[in-house]
């Protein structure tokens, strides 16, 4: 299995980039580096500018690779999304019941992140808190319509659809399993995010907490 792992890449729309950035290792230092600088300083405060001067490259050379920070945020949040998605078929493919086929899901999409030696030059762990704090920012704008109609958030949609099946492999008469599925998604988010910032909102303290919390939750819906 681990002779297969080097082999694995995470496909995302090539709308979102001028020139894939795995396919060059500055292409890599790029989405790399800026991993790191956005859990440093923010979305906001990052610029291709001080990205370069990091990299030790002209900021041209970025704009080789992403026409702007925001189709930057769109791949990262993209690859951490098929890198989930991965994660999740990778843990399910061999469950047959079907309850405890939804109940791994559950753990994997909310569960703490931890790096993965696959992917040598991506940070998972970081890029899961860069996903925590602004994911939002790459679809609550203006062009949201026009990007979802190009296809910008197929992965997660995708995602999303693969745990509303599962759902609904245990109860298919339930009428929301596409809104049962998302709310498992943003809903972990959330929780992470309360309990970094707003702890007093959440119960979710522990290492274990979200994954057991949406457990309950999804299985006391469908059990209802």
């Amino acid at each position: 299995m681990d002779r297969l792992l080097p082999s694995i890449k995470i496909i995302i729309n090539e709308k979102i980039y001028v020139k894939d950035p795995d396919s060059s290792d500055l292409g890599k230092r790029i989405v790399g580096e800026s991993i790191l600088m956005i859990h440093e300083m923010g979305f906001e405060s990052f610029t291709f500018k001080k990205l370069g001067s990091r990299i030790s490259s002209n900021e041209s050379s970025i704009y080789r690779y992403f026409e702007n920070k925001h189709k930057l945020l769109l791949y990262l949040t993209s690859w951490y999304w098929g890198w989930l998605e991965y994660q999740l078929v990778f843990a399910t493919n061999s469950i047959e019941n079907p309850n405890e086929k939804l109940k791994k899901a559950i753990e994997i999409v909310t569960k703490g992140t931890e790096e993965d030696s696959a992917f040598s030059h991506i940070n998972e762990v970081l890029l899961n808190k860069i996903v925590i704090n602004e994911n939002s920012k790459s679809y609550l704008t203006q062009k949201v319509d026009v990007e979802n109609k190009d296809g910008y958030f197929s992965i997660y949609k995708r995602l999303v659809n693969r745990i509303s099946d599962m759902i609904k492999a245990i109860n298919p008469d339930y009428s929301y399993a596409a809104s049962l599925g998302s709310t498992i998604l943003e809903g972990s988010l959330h929780q992470y995010f309360l309990k970094d910032h707003f702890p007093s909102l959440t119960d979710c303290h522990g290492t274990n907490d979200t994954t057991a919390y949406f457990q309950h939750l999804v299985f006391s819906i469908l059990k209802s």
